[in-house]
């Protein structure tokens, strides 16, 4: 969900016309997986404070740990491997970390032990391409939706991966100087990516649906 002038920050979006459909939106992408960054899932999921290994070790190869099998997981992504976790779950479906290469053997094994499934890949930041592969063909995931901020969804953009690009616009402006869009972390000489205008719906509160198909 987003303002009209595309900013993100949750305490403002919950303050405008439009909240009270944003899970009824998400619900009819149909879509049971739902990926995160690190910095949404610090200040929304994980403990506070972050993992310090003993044994810095990476694990340094493309490995997957699979704790549980469900039709739907909480994806978070943690390039290096820090957050910290009381659970296995988050709202009733299992944690999954995406990570890279660089990510502590130890960090890994205390995930295992919160029975916490992961998947590790990408030499110096996690592969994105490589993680979603794994993640159908090991972990069943089929269709999953990226909910973070805006460098984890510009990853995914960046990478090819997403197929569609939904925001529900809120009928106010943000305007603070500095607040996060909808998606950031593209290089400066990127091309703009193209979409194609699917859907608009439009709720009585104001509040404006747009659902694109993304051109690759």
């Amino acid at each position: 969900m987003a303002s009209v002038d595309g900013r993100i920050d949750c305490a403002m979006t919950s303050k405008i016309n439009g909240v009270g459909e944003y899970y009824k939106t998400l619900d009819a992408l149909d879509a049971p997986t739902t990926v995160s960054g690190r910095i949404t899932a610090t200040l929304e999921m994980a403990e506070q404070g972050f993992y310090i290994p003993k044994d810095k070790t990476a694990i340094g190869k493309t490995a997957f740990h699979k704790a549980a099998d469900d039709d739907g997981y909480t994806v978070i992504a943690d390039n290096k491997g820090r957050l910290k976790f009381n659970d296995s779950e988050l709202d009733g479906q299992p944690l999954l970390l995406i990570v890279s290469e660089k990510a502590p053997k130890e960090y890994l094994s205390y995930l295992e032990h919160l029975g916490i499934s992961w998947i590790a890949c990408g030499k110096e930041r996690t592969d994105l391409k490589q993680a979603v592969e794994i993640m159908n063909t090991e972990f069943g995931v089929e269709r999953m939706v990226v909910v973070g901020g805006p460098h984890i969804n510009g990853a995914f953009l960046s990478s090819g991966i997403l197929d569609e690009v939904s925001v529900l616009y809120g009928p106010a402006i943000d305007g603070r100087e500095g607040m996060a869009g909808v998606f950031d972390g593209l290089p400066k000489d990127a091309e703009p990516i193209q979409l194609r205008l699917k859907s608009v719906e439009q709720y009585p509160d104001g509040a404006v649906w747009m659902r694109y198909q993304v051109r690759n």
